[in-house]
């Protein structure tokens, strides 16, 4: 049985078709990770972020990926600082409320793990990033809807997009790393016609 799994994936991909996407924000996740006082990881996402896929694991050149985040959305389980990175020192959320990535160019061909390179602007700021792709499969849920999942992940650093904020530590260092790291876990809804499968 165990030397039919190999078979029984490869099959499985060779008949996976290009199709459309939207993303299900109630089974994704758009997270983050920042060092806090060097020494600890602080953990954040945001809750409201919408998009599409257009995958096409056979000619994963025509793939495509775009997104929004609401920036306001993000929740980090602290109240002001939450707060605090919804204002100016931050994210500045009430002049530029929308985080925005839109793919470019897709590195690759292995279907199930490829490189995104995109353009995501933050805060008025534009800059290329390059998530790494992970395929995770795809399946019919219990009400016969298509779903695929990905995840992603990608880092940053906040200074490029203006994000420069920071308070040095009398014992050396910074509050705040400079660093960000990036993962989204993405399921999406097949779309057929416009229209979810």
């Amino acid at each position: 049985m165990r030397n039919l799994l190999p078979i029984a994936l490869f099959v499985f991909a060779s008949q996976l078709q290009a199709a459309t996407y939207e993303i299900d924000k109630s089974h994704s996740e758009v997270g983050f990770a920042v060092k806090h006082l060097v020494i600890s990881t602080v953990h954040g996402s945001f809750k409201d972020f919408s998009g599409k896929l257009n995958y096409d694991p056979k000619n994963l050149a025509q793939t495509k990926f775009e997104a929004k985040i609401d920036a306001s959305s993000v929740y980090t389980n602290d109240t002001k600082r939450d707060e605090h990175l919804r204002g100016e020192d931050f994210f500045f959320a009430k002049k530029f409320p929308e985080f925005i990535f839109k793919s470019t160019e897709v590195m690759g061909t292995d279907p199930k793990n490829f490189k995104v390179k995109g353009d995501l602007t933050m805060r008025g700021v534009t800059k290329v990033v390059v998530l790494d792709v992970g395929f995770n499969g795809e399946i019919k849920d219990a009400w016969g809807n298509t779903k695929s999942a990905f995840t992603a992940t990608t880092q940053i650093n906040r200074k490029d997009f203006g994000i420069v904020w920071n308070k040095a530590l009398d014992a050396g260092g910074v509050t705040v790393s400079d660093e960000v790291a990036i993962k989204l876990e993405i399921q999406g809804k097949m779309l057929v016609d416009g229209k979810k499968s």
